[in-house]
C-alpha cells in the first residue's frame, strides 16, 4: 500500500492527490504543514481529500502521507468539561500554542496523556468478560466513569490492576490482549449495542410547553427549526442545563462566534441543579464556529455523536444538542460543489436526506450487556433561511425526527418566549408516554393536556372571527374561551429562561398550573350561568395571583393554597354578588 504521494490539484478544502492507494475515509496528512484531511472519493489513481484546515498556500507537487487510519475519537476519562474543535482537538491546549486564532497544522491529542486517574477494578483475574462489560470505575468530575471492554475484545481476564494510571497505561490483559482506559473509535460508524428499546420514558426538561404538550423521550429525536432570533440557541441551552440526562454533549456546529462564546463563558459558571457542582462537570462542548474550516464542521457532528455513544455504553442518559444542522448541511453543500457532484434541491447534495437519517438514527435507548439501559436523545436546531420551513434541510429533518418544536417569528415579535408555536408543533411520543405520566405525575395529566390543546385550537378558530367582527360581538361563552386560553398562554406557556424561579418548572408544578386553569374554566362556566359577566371574571384577584406566582420563591405553596379552596372561595363571593 503506497503511503506517500503528491498533490495534483487544490480547490479550497478539497485536495486531489496521486501516488497513494488509501481506503475511503482514511486520514491523510497534506502538504509541508501536514494538514489533516480525510479521503472522500477515489477515482482511478486519483484520491480526493477533504482537508479539515485552511488550505491557502498549499501547492501542487507537495507531499501527502496516508496514515492508514480513519478519523477516530479518543474515548476515556477526561472528556467531561472539555472544549474541543470539530476533530476533537482540545481548544484550550491549542490556544496555549497559538493564541486566540487557530493556526494551521497544529494538533493535540483529545485526551491528556499525562493526567493520572485512580482505577478501581470491579472484575477479577480469571473472570470471563464480553464486549461492553464494565471492568472498573474511575471518578470523573460529577460522575463515575465506567471503563468498559472495547468492542471486538472478549475472553478471560489474565491480569487486572488497581491504582493510578494514565489513559495509555495497560490496566488489564484479556485473553492476551492489553486493555487501556482509552479506546479509539471511528467517528462515522455507530458503536455496537445488543438491542434498541422502545422509548417509553420522557426526557424531563422543566420547560412547561415541552414537557406538558410536546414531550421528547429518553432516546428520542427532536428538531427546533426557526428563523434568526427566535430563540433556538436559548432553548437548546435550557435543555442542556435542565434536562434530566446525566451527560450533555453540545455541538456548536457553524454557529456565530459570539453565540458560542456565550455558551463557553456561561456553562462553566452554571450550577448543576442536581449536584450543586458546575454544570460543565457533566458536559462536553464541541465548538466549530462559522469562521472555522468548513470540512471540520462536517466532521463535528460525528465526533459529538461518538462521544455521546461512549457514555451511553456506560448506562448513562445522554442529551445531545446539535446547533445547527443547517450549517452542517451547508458545509456538505460546499464540499459537494467543489467535488462537482450533481446538485439536488437548492444545491444541496442528493445524499442530504441519507446523511441526516444516518445521524439521527444513532439516537435511541439501548440495552447493555448487564441488562441496564443507556440512551441518547438528540435535539437538532435547524436555521432555515428567512424562516422558510419548506426548505430541504427542515423538510428532510421532519421526515426523520418524531418531535417538532416550531419557533415562530410572530411570537418573538409579541415577546412571547419560548416562541414555540403550539398549533404547528407536535410530538409523536405523546400517546406512548400517557401511562408514564399517569403513574408518575397524576392519573388525569393526559386528559388535562388534551383539554389544553383543544382549548388553544378553539382559540385559533375564534381569533379569525374576532378579526372580522371584533371580540365584543362574541357570545359570553366564547369570550370566556378566549380569556381562559389567554391564561394558558400567559401563565403556562410563557416562561422566562433568565429568571431563577421560572427557568425550571418541575412536572408537579406544571400539573398544578393546568389543573388550576381547568378548575377556573369550570367555575367560570357555572358563574356565567349565574349571570356573572366575563369582564368580572377576568378581573378576579386569583388570576393576578396566578400570573405573578411564576416569579415567587414560594410558588408551590401559592398554587397549593389556590387549589385547596382559594379558587372556590373567590368564585363563591362572585356568586353572592
Amino acid at each position: 500500500m503506497a503511503n506517500e504521494g503528491k498533490i495534483y490539484r487544490v480547490a479550497g478544502p478539497v485536495v486531489t492527490a496521486t501516488g497513494i492507494s488509501p481506503r475511503m475515509y482514511d486520514v491523510i496528512l497534506v502538504g509541508k504543514e501536514q494538514l489533516m484531511g480525510e479521503v472522500i472519493k477515489i477515482v482511478g489513481d486519483k484520491t480526493v481529500i477533504q482537508v479539515y484546515e485552511d488550505t491557502s498556500g498549499v501547492a501542487p507537487g507537495e507531499k501527502v502521507v496516508n496514515t492508514g487510519q480513519p478519523l477516530v475519537a479518543e474515548l476515556g476519562p477526561g472528556l467531561l468539561g472539555s472544549v474541543y474543535d470539530g476533530i476533537q482537538r482540545p481548544l484550550p491546549d491549542l490556544m496555549k500554542v497559538m493564541g486566540d486564532f487557530i493556526k494551521r497544522g497544529v494538533s493535540a491529542p483529545g485526551l491528556d496523556r499525562k493526567a493520572k486517574w485512580p482505577f478501581t477494578p470491579v472484575v477479577k483475574k480469571g473472570d470471563t468478560v464480553v464486549p461492553g462489560q464494565i471492568i472498573g470505575t474511575v471518578p470523573e468530575r460529577s460522575i463515575l466513569h465506567k471503563i468498559i471492554v472495547p468492542p471486538g475484545v472478549s475472553g478471560v481476564i489474565d491480569d487486572i490492576k488497581s491504582g493510578e494510571f494514565t489513559v495509555t497505561d495497560t490496566i488489564a490483559t484479556i485473553s492476551g490482549k492489553p486493555v487501556q482506559m482509552m479506546q479509539k473509535w471511528p467517528v462515522r460508524f455507530g458503536r455496537p449495542f445488543s438491542k434498541k428499546m422502545a422509548p417509553d420514558e420522557p426526557l424531563i426538561t422543566g420547560q412547561r410547553i415541552l414537557d406538558a404538550l410536546f414531550p421528547l423521550t429518553k432516546g428520542g429525536t427532536g428538531a427546533i427549526p426557526g428563523a434568526f432570533g427566535t430563540g433556538k440557541t436559548v432553548t437548546q441551552q435550557q435543555l442542556a442545563k435542565w434536562s434530566d440526562a446525566e451527560i450533555v454533549v453540545y455541538i456548536g456546529c457553524g454557529e456565530r462566534g459570539n453565540e458560542m462564546t456565550e455558551v463557553l463563558t456561561t456553562f462553566p459558571e452554571l450550577e448543576d441543579p442536581k449536584t450543586g457542582k458546575p454544570l460543565m462537570g457533566r458536559t462536553v462542548l464541541i465548538a466549530n464556529t462559522s469562521n472555522m474550516p468548513v470540512a471540520a464542521r462536517e466532521a463535528s457532528v460525528y465526533t459529538g455523536m461518538t462521544i455521546a455513544e461512549y457514555y451511553r455504553d456506560m448506562g448513562y442518559n445522554v442529551s445531545l444538542m446539535a446547533d445547527s444542522t443547517s450549517r452542517w448541511a451547508e458545509a456538505m453543500r460546499e464540499i459537494s460543489s467543489r467535488l462537482e457532484e450533481m446538485p439536488g434541491e437548492e444545491g444541496y447534495p442528493a445524499y442530504l436526506s441519507a446523511r441526516l437519517s444516518e445521524f439521527y438514527e444513532r439516537a435511541g435507548r439501548v440495552e447493555l450487556p448487564d441488562k441496564s439501559l443507556g440512551s441518547i436523545s438528540v435535539v437538532g436546531a435547524v436555521s432555515p433561511p428567512g424562516g422558510d420551513l419548506s426548505e430541504p434541510v427542515t423538510q428532510n429533518t421532519l421526515r426523520i425526527v418524531r418531535v417538532f418544536w416550531a419557533l415562530d417569528s410572530k411570537l418573538r415579535e409579541r415577546r412571547h418566549f419560548p416562541a414555540i408555536n403550539w398549533l404547528t408543533s407536535y410530538s409523536l411520543y405523546s400517546g406512548g408516554l400517557d401511562n408514564w405520566y399517569k403513574k408518575n405525575v397524576a392519573e388525569d395529566f393526559p386528559e388535562l393536556r388534551n383539554w389544553t390543546m383543544g382549548l388553544l385550537q378553539k382559540e385559533a378558530e375564534l381569533q379569525e372571527i374576532v378579526q372580522l367582527v371584533g371580540s365584543d360581538a362574541l357570545p359570553e361563552e366564547q369570550k370566556l374561551t378566549l380569556e381562559v386560553s389567554r391564561m394558558v398562554r400567559e401563565i403556562f406557556l410563557q416562561q422566562n429562561a433568565y429568571h431563577k424561579v421560572d427557568t425550571y418548572s418541575p412536572l408537579s408544578r406544571q400539573y398544578n398550573y393546568l389543573k388550576i386553569i381547568k378548575m377556573f374554566n369550570d367555575y367560570a362556566q357555572k358563574a356565567l350561568e349565574g349571570d356573572v359577566s366575563v369582564d368580572t371574571i377576568s378581573k378576579m384577584k386569583v388570576r393576578a395571583t396566578l400570573q405573578s406566582s411564576k416569579l415567587e420563591e414560594n410558588v408551590d405553596q401559592i398554587l397549593a393554597d389556590i387549589l385547596n379552596g382559594g379558587l372556590a372561595k373567590e368564585f363563591e363571593t362572585l356568586g353572592a354578588k
